[in-house]
């Protein structure tokens, strides 16, 4: 299989970037773009230690991507093949582009909880 960004479906298309992916072989592909910094920490209240449950492998294309842990921060800059277990919140800054990896079981039940918490910040 094979797919470019512009071929893959678009999830999401907000004013601070967009974010393609697809599942293939139980795997979700993610392809990012973001113009903006986003921190989107608050959308994984719910989860175990308000944080991301699901593992990550990725590349950065363009800019950089940081990743909190509990006790650590990593920063993936352009050039960077990366892993990030379970228990992080993601920080996407203006400029990155990436490509990332996570198995689609394990990002659809931290998704549920994302897009519940979207459409609680929707409501207020």
């Amino acid at each position: 299989m094979r797919g470019s960004m512009k071929d893959l479906p678009l999830a999401l298309d907000v004013p601070e970037g967009k974010i393609w992916q697809v599942e293939w072989g139980g795997n979700t592909v993610e392809f990012g773009q973001f113009n903006q910094t986003v921190d989107p920490a608050p959308l994984f209240k719910g989860l175990p230690d308000d944080r991301c449950q699901c593992p990550h492998w990725g590349f950065v294309l363009k800019g950089r991507l940081r990743y909190r842990f509990k006790d650590h921060e990593e920063i993936y800059e352009a050039g960077d093949a990366y892993y990030a277990p379970p228990g992080h919140t993601p920080v996407l800054e203006a400029g990155v582009e990436y490509v990332e990896f996570s198995p689609t079981k394990e990002l659809a039940k931290t998704m549920e909880v994302v897009e519940r918490n979207m459409q609680m910040m929707d409501e207020v």
